[in-house]
């Protein structure tokens, strides 16, 4: 059974603080990113928005699209608003034949504020976890249907943040709602992402592999940081250089047969760290450590 690594282009660029990375062009995060080892990359805010435009630059470097984030608002939207609302970036990854769309529900999200402590982080009443989770049910299959799942992305600073959450999400959710795991926000949340894996690896189709220094997070969560400022901090880094060890989560990806993608995700300053130095890095060790628990890297 084989793997794919892919990479995030936020180690380049970050579309949440555009001034980080502002001046790094497209072509420089594709480039390093197929030299790093990598077969495919997500979309970032610097991807062109048609397949026409787009599929040439990833041919190019010999990447594939593997998916991107969507930040929905299904708390104050339709289904059929939301749909509207992603349709260029659905049709944009049915043409690039990405796996899933990374989704996650941003409404009244802290993520993006430095001044809001992330113990602010909103947080939903039981009536309306009942409605969330029918809309989302409903937009799940209404992306399957187009043969694009939504994966669902757990959060720090979202109404879908901690293991908790996710997993009440998953238990009342329909099936047409798949599961992406980010080990680093799992773990900055509190939670076990091996037993998340383990109790609904039948949902899941995509993993970010994000690390974090320990002693960072520790200040975070003693300090009540918001969700900004810890990656600032340098709370975030690539698997194999923080306090995460894969292999108890590989063996049980291995377990369920999962052969989608494994995206390196680390938000971090690029002027602190090089963009390239430390996708390589995330690359050598997961490439290392999948193989050494009996998996291959599809390529």
């Amino acid at each position: 059974m084989s793997v794919k690594l892919g990479v995030a282009p936020i180690a380049w660029s970050n579309d949440d603080m555009p001034e980080i990375g502002r001046d790094t062009p497209l072509e420089q995060c594709l480039s390093e990113a197929s030299q790093a080892g990598y077969s495919g990359i997500e979309a970032g805010g610097k991807f062109p928005k048609t397949s026409k435009e787009l599929l040439p630059k990833l041919e190019k470097f010999n990447l594939h699209l593997c998916s991107g984030w969507y930040g929905a608002h299904l708390l104050k939207n339709s289904v059929k608003e939301e749909m509207k609302e992603i349709r260029q970036l659905l049709d944009l990854f049915k043409d690039c034949r990405a796996r899933c769309i990374t989704f996650a529900e941003v409404t009244e999200g802290i993520q993006s504020d430095q001044n809001i402590a992330l113990s602010k982080r909103p947080q939903l009443d039981k009536e309306t976890w009942k409605i969330f989770c029918e809309k989302i049910s409903e937009m799940g299959k209404r992306l399957e249907d187009e043969n694009m799942p939504l994966a669902y992305h757990h959060h720090m600073g979202t109404v879908i943040q901690s293991q908790e959450d996710t997993e009440r999400l998953i238990d009342n959710t329909d099936d047409a709602v798949k599961l992406a795991i980010d080990t680093g926000h799992i773990l900055f949340a509190g939670g076990d992402f091996v037993k998340i894996a383990k109790d609904y690896g039948q949902r899941l189709i995509h993993v970010h592999c994000k690390d974090m220094r320990e002693n960072i997070l520790k200040k975070s969560l003693k300090e009540d940081l918001s969700f900004r400022h810890a990656f600032l901090e340098g709370a975030f880094t690539v698997p194999g250089d923080g306090c995460i060890d894969y292999k108890p989560f590989l063996q049980i990806l291995k377990n369920f047969n999962y052969s989608g993608w494994l995206v390196v995700e680390a938000e971090q300053d690029p002027k602190k760290a090089n963009p390239f130095e430390y996708a390589k890095k995330g690359f050598e060790y997961l490439s290392k450590t999948v193989k050494g628990c009996g998996l291959s890297v599809d390529h």
